[in-house]
C-alpha cells in the first residue's frame, strides 16, 4: 500500500467521524434532556396529584417509575449503541422519548400517566449511554477528554435544577401536561441536530442478538426492591417478599450474564478497578443525591407554600453550584490527586445535607434555610461528578465505550430510585412534614459520607507524561 493510499484511507476515516464539537453539542443536550424529565416532575407533583387522583405512594410513582425503567434497561441501550451505531440508537431512543412524553402529557389516569412515564424511562435508557460514549469515544483520553466529560457532567446535572424552574413555569402558566409536552418540540430540535451532524458508526449486529432477557431481569429486580422498600414501613415482615424475589432476580441477572454468549454486560470490565470502584461509589452517592431535588421541592411547596414558579427560581443557586463545581473541576484534576478533589467534592456535600437537615423548618426562609445549604450541596457534587465520571469509564477498549456508559449511568440511576424510596419511607415515618424532610436529609448526609470513602478505594490516576512514557 503507498504513501497516498495511506493518506487516502486516513482522510476518509477523519470524514467519517463525528465533529468533535458536534458530539459534544448532542451529548449534552441529549443528557439535558434525559436529566430533565427526572426533575421537571417534581415540582408538579402536588398539580399531578390533583389532575389524576392519586395518592402518596402513586405520587412516589410516577417519579420511581421513569427512574427503575431507566435504570433496568440502560445496559441494554449501552450494548445497542456499540452494536448497531451511536446515530441510530440516539435517534432511535430520543424518538421513544418524544412518543411517551406525548402519551403522559394526554394521560387521563394515573395509571396511564405512571405507564407512560415508565415508556419515557425505557427511551431514556436507549438515548442516555449513547450521550457519554459519543464524548469517550470521540475525545482521546487526557486534558480533551477531561472537559468534554466536564461540559456533559454540567449541562446534563443541571437540567436537574432548571427542570424545577422549567416545571414551575409550565405548571403555573399552562399546565402541569406541559411538563411532559415539553419534550416534543426539545426532542424534534435535538433529532434535527443528530440527524444532521452525527456519523454512521455502526456496522449492524448481523446474527448477534442483544440480551433482552438480562435487561428484563435487571428491571424486574430492581423494580421489585425499590417497592419491597417502600412497604416496610406499613407491612412489615411481608414486605421481605418483593425484596427477597428482587435480589434473587439480580442474582439470575448475574448467572445469565455469565453463561449468554453475547450478554448485556461483560461481567470481565468489573475486573477494571476503576469500573467497579468507580460505580459502586456512584452508586451509593446517588442513592443520597435524588434527595437535593426531590423533598427541597416538597418542603418548598407543601411547608413554605411556594409557588410552582418560586420553586423553580429557588433551585437557581443550585443549578450554579452544579455549574461552577463543574468547571472548576478540570482545572483542579491537573495539578492534584483526582481521588482528593472527588473526596472533598463528596465532603462538601455531605456538610451541605446535614446543614440541609439542621434548618428545615416550618418557620424557614430561603436566605436560612434554601440558599447556604443548597449552594453548598451543590457544589460538592459538581466537583464530585467529573472525576468520578472520569474514574469510571477509564481504561476501557472504545468498542465497548456504550456498555461501559450504560453501566454509569445504571449506577446512578439505581442509585436514585433506590435512594429515593429509602428517604422517602424515612420522611414518611414522621408526622410533620418539614420533620420528615429533615430526617431524609441528615440519612442522605450518612450515605453520602460513605460514598465519599468508597472514592478512596480508586485507583492513583497516571498522569499524562506516565502514560506517554508508557505508550
Amino acid at each position: 500500500m503507498t504513501a497516498t493510499d495511506l493518506t487516502d484511507e486516513e482522510a476518509a476515516r477523519t470524514a467519517a467521524r463525528t465533529p468533535g464539537w458536534a458530539a459534544l453539542l448532542a451529548a449534552s443536550i441529549g443528557q439535558f434532556l434525559v436529566v430533565l424529565d427526572v426533575s421537571v416532575v417534581n415540582v408538579a407533583l402536588p398539580h399531578i396529584r390533583e389532575g389524576v387522583g392519586l395518592g402518596a405512594t402513586g405520587l412516589q410513582w410516577v417519579v420511581n417509575a421513569y427512574s427503575v425503567a431507566f435504570a433496568g434497561f440502560l445496559l441494554l441501550g449501552g450494548r445497542a449503541a456499540d452494536l448497531y451505531g451511536r446515530k441510530r440508537v440516539f435517534l432511535a431512543g430520543l424518538g421513544l422519548v418524544v412518543t411517551a412524553s406525548l402519551a403522559g402529557g394526554f394521560a387521563q389516569d394515573g395509571a396511564m400517566l405512571i405507564g407512560a412515564r415508565a415508556v419515557q424511562g425505557v427511551g431514556a435508557a436507549i438515548l442516555a449511554p449513547v450521550t457519554l460514549s459519543l464524548v469517550t469515544a470521540t475525545f482521546p483520553a487526557g486534558p480533551a477528554r477531561t472537559k468534554a466529560i466536564a461540559m456533559w457532567t454540567a449541562v446534563g446535572t443541571a437540567g436537574g435544577a432548571t427542570g424545577g424552574l422549567v416545571g414551575g413555569l409550565l405548571t403555573d402558566y399552562l399546565s402541569w401536561r406541559w411538563v411532559l409536552l415539553i419534550n416534543v418540540p426539545v426532542g424534534v430540535a435535538v433529532a434535527a441536530v443528530a440527524a444532521r451532524w452525527l456519523r454512521d458508526d455502526g456496522r449492524g449486529a448481523g446474527r448477534v442478538r442483544l440480551d433482552v432477557p438480562g435487561a428484563v431481569l435487571v428491571t424486574a429486580g430492581v423494580g421489585l426492591l425499590a417497592f419491597g422498600i417502600g412497604q416496610t414501613e406499613d407491612h412489615g415482615w411481608t414486605s421481605l417478599i418483593p425484596l427477597t424475589a428482587g435480589l434473587a432476580l439480580l442474582a439470575v441477572f448475574v448467572g445469565v450474564e455469565a453463561r449468554t454468549p453475547h450478554p448485556l454486560v461483560r461481567l470481565g470490565l468489573f475486573r477494571l478497578r476503576t469500573v467497579a470502584v468507580g460505580n459502586i461509589a456512584t452508586l451509593v452517592l446517588m442513592t443520597a443525591g435524588f434527595a437535593l431535588w426531590y423533598f427541597l421541592s416538597l418542603y418548598m411547596q407543601n411547608v413554605l407554600h411556594y409557588s410552582a414558579v418560586r420553586t423553580g427560581l429557588s433551585f437557581l443557586p443550585h443549578t450554579a453550584g452544579i455549574i461552577i463545581g463543574s468547571r472548576i473541576a478540570p482545572a483542579v484534576m491537573a495539578r492534584m490527586d483526582a481521588r482528593l478533589l472527588a473526596g472533598a467534592g463528596g465532603l462538601m456535600a455531605a456538610a451541605g445535607f446535614a446543614w440541609q437537615s439542621a434548618v428545615l423548618d416550618a418557620g424557614g426562609t430561603f436566605l436560612g434555610s434554601i440558599l447556604g445549604p443548597g449552594a453548598t450541596m451543590a457544589l460538592g457534587f459538581g466537583l464530585l461528578m467529573t472525576p468520578l465520571v472520569e474514574a469510571s469509564t477509564s481504561g476501557v477498549d472504545e468498542s465497548a465505550a456504550g456498555a461501559v456508559a450504560g453501566i454509569v449511568n445504571t449506577s446512578r440511576m439505581i442509585g436514585g430510585a433506590i435512594g429515593l424510596t429509602v428517604l422517602g419511607t424515612t420522611a414518611a415515618a414522621r408526622s410533620d412534614l418539614a420533620d420528615g424532610y429533615a430526617a431524609a436529609f441528615l440519612v442522605a448526609a450518612a450515605i453520602t459520607a460513605a460514598g465519599t470513602v468508597i472514592v478512596a478505594f480508586l485507583p492513583r490516576p497516571r498522569r499524562q507524561d506516565e502514560a506517554d512514557a508508557t505508550a
